[in-house]
Formats: structure tokens, sequence, C-alpha cells
């Protein structure tokens, strides 16, 4: 068998496995099965990120999207919601896991193709079919348990933080947002191998994940060379953000000099994003940090203000993009030294 006609093997058993069986709906049928309008079916259809033929007789569902229509219609808090907040919901989702299966699809199909090797290196006379069935079903399923376990801790944590009397849906919090970013890093990117790249950017992740995570925050997003992360109290970020730069610096050079800033007060929590002046503060502090520096905002430094912890050193005001009167200040841990 040529490569070729074995990658077309795998695709045609492994696409109707991951669909729930053969594309066999149009549209209206889908409509008609589970009682939602064409209108929404499809709506929903595209804001999960996935194409739909403008032809609504064009057969492209499956029963799991059957099943899966009846499950929206279920959690009335979305069916019963309005067009914007139905469709934003389904976006999000839709970006969450096309990014997840973007960072798997090349990891699954390896451990597909080495269990098909190893099914008809047992077993020589096994259909190479049955054998990529058998091997598909093993690693999907093992995947899919991965991910729940994951799912439920983290939102078990997410409940934790966001059950403390806030309505539900987008809420206002009073939370420390903070970014990190490599310094030079678009310079890297014009002489890096692609292998050097990846490992610098899987260093500064790990690095920067452990110290959010260690000190009691939460990674909101990664961007390319730049962290966002949130915390509950100020005494948490400014944790968080010294820690940050010191696994940078422990690092002995895997990643590069980093630039930390960190602001305090009342944020838009959308969708598991934040926004609001804070966010663009701790931006914008972040921009004009020297490089292996942590500058807070005024709101960071007033809750610190009494801290043994941290000392703070006041800087003049700075006009930047969007605010005319930046103040910041660089925030250090306070060493305290034994008597002699």
């Amino acid at each position: 068998m040529s490569s070729a006609e074995f990658n077309e093997l795998v695709q045609s058993v492994v696409e109707p496995y991951l669909l729930g069986g053969e594309r066999k709906y149009d549209r209206r049928q889908v409509s008609e099965l589970t009682g939602l309008p064409n209108s929404m079916t499809r709506r929903l259809w595209v804001a999960l990120g996935f194409p739909a033929d403008p032809d609504d007789n064009a057969v492209e569902y499956s029963e799991s999207d059957i099943e899966a229509a009846k499950t929206f219609a279920k959690l009335h808090v979305l069916a019963s919601a309005d067009l914007h907040r139905q469709t934003t919901a389904a976006r999000t989702l839709g970006r969450s896991m096309a990014r997840l299966a973007e960072w798997q699809v090349d990891l699954v199909v390896e451990e597909i193709l080495d269990r098909i090797a190893t099914i008809t290196g047992d077993d020589p006379d096994t259909d190479p079919r049955e054998a990529t069935r058998i091997a598909t079903d093993e690693v999907v399923t093992e995947f899919e348990t991965l991910q729940r376990y994951a799912f439920r801790r983290h939102l078990d944590a997410a409940l934790a933080r966001s059950l403390d009397g806030a309505e539900a849906g987008d809420t206002l919090r009073e939370l420390t947002v903070g970014f990190a970013d490599m310094v030079g890093y678009t310079r890297l990117t014009r002489h890096l191998e692609p292998d050097e790249l990846s490992a610098l950017l899987e260093a500064f992740e790990t690095a920067t994940s452990n110290a959010i995570v260690a000190h009691g925050g939460w990674v909101i997003k990664n961007v390319g060379d730049e962290v966002m992360f949130a915390a509950a109290s100020a005494a948490d970020g400014a944790r968080i953000a010294l820690a940050v730069q010191e696994a940078a610096i422990a690092s002995h050079g895997v990643t590069q000099e980093l630039r930390v800033g960190l602001a305090y007060g009342e944020v838009l929590q959308r969708f598991g994003d934040l926004y609001g002046s804070v966010v663009n503060t701790a931006a914008r502090l972040t921009g004009v940090a020297r490089p292996g520096t942590v500058l807070v905002d005024d709101g960071v430094a007033e809750a610190l203000y009494d801290d043994p912890q941290f000392t703070l050193r006041h800087l003049a005001t700075v006009k930047v993009k969007g605010i005319n009167r930046l103040h910041g200040h660089v925030l250090r841990r306070n060493v305290i030294r034994p008597l002699v």
C-alpha cells in the first residue's frame, strides 16, 4: 500500500468516527429533527467556526450534529438568550476547541499511526481498515478522557474564583491584571531557526505559567511573546510578577529578559477574557517597563503600601497612547537581612 493510499484509508476511517457517523442530513432535516429554526442552526454552525454551504439541501451533518443541537436546546440559559449572546457563546467555544484541535492534531495522528503499526506488527494478517478503526478508537478515547479530566479540574478552579456573589454572565470584578513579554522577540524571530524559536516559546510559557499558578493566579491567554494573567489581590499579583521575572533569570538564558506590567481595579470579565481601563494600563506599563523590571500602577502601589514583602520606587509620569499621565512604580521584593 502506497503512502497516499494509506493516508486515504486513515482519513476514510477517522472522519466518520470523529463525526459520529457518515454525513447524511441537510440543514432542513436538522431543523425537523431538533425543533430548532433553520436560521438558528446555520448561525450557530458558522459561529462555531465551520463553513456552511449556502444550499440548505447540502448534506453536511451527522448524528452527532443532531445530538449537539438537541443539547443546545436543553441549555435554557443559551436557548432562551438573545441572538448576540447565543452567537458569542458559540463563537467562543468554537475558537477554544479549534485552537486545542490544531495543537493536538499532529500528536493524535502520530499516535494513531504508531498504534496501527503495533497492531499490524503483532498480527500481520489484520485487515488494515480494522487496525485503523481499533487504533483510532483507542487514541481518541484516551485523549477525550484526559480532556474531560482537565476541563473538570479547570471548571472547579474557575467556579471557586467566580462564586463570590457576582451575577452570572458578564461580570465586573476587582482583580489584578498583569502582562509579561519577552524583550527583543521581533528581532529573535528573524534570526532563530524554527526549532529554536519553538524551544524559546515553550520555555517562556512553562516558566511564566508555573510562576502564575504557583502564586494563586491564572493565565488569561498567551499571544506569542506575551502572557496575560490575573490574580484576586494586589499582593498575589505582585508575587506572581516578581516570580515571573525570577523564573526568567533562573532559566539561564533559555528565555529572554522580560518586562512585566501590573494594574489593579475593576475589570469586565467576559467569556474568560478581561477588559477595561485596568487591562489597558497594565499593557501600557509593560510597554514602558525596563527589561528585567516590574512596573505597577497606582492601584497596586496603594494596596501594597504597608506590605513589608515589597518595596516601591515611584517614577515620574509618562504619556503613552490613550493615557496622558501614566504613573508607574517599580516593584521589588523586600529583602530582610538578618541581624548580625
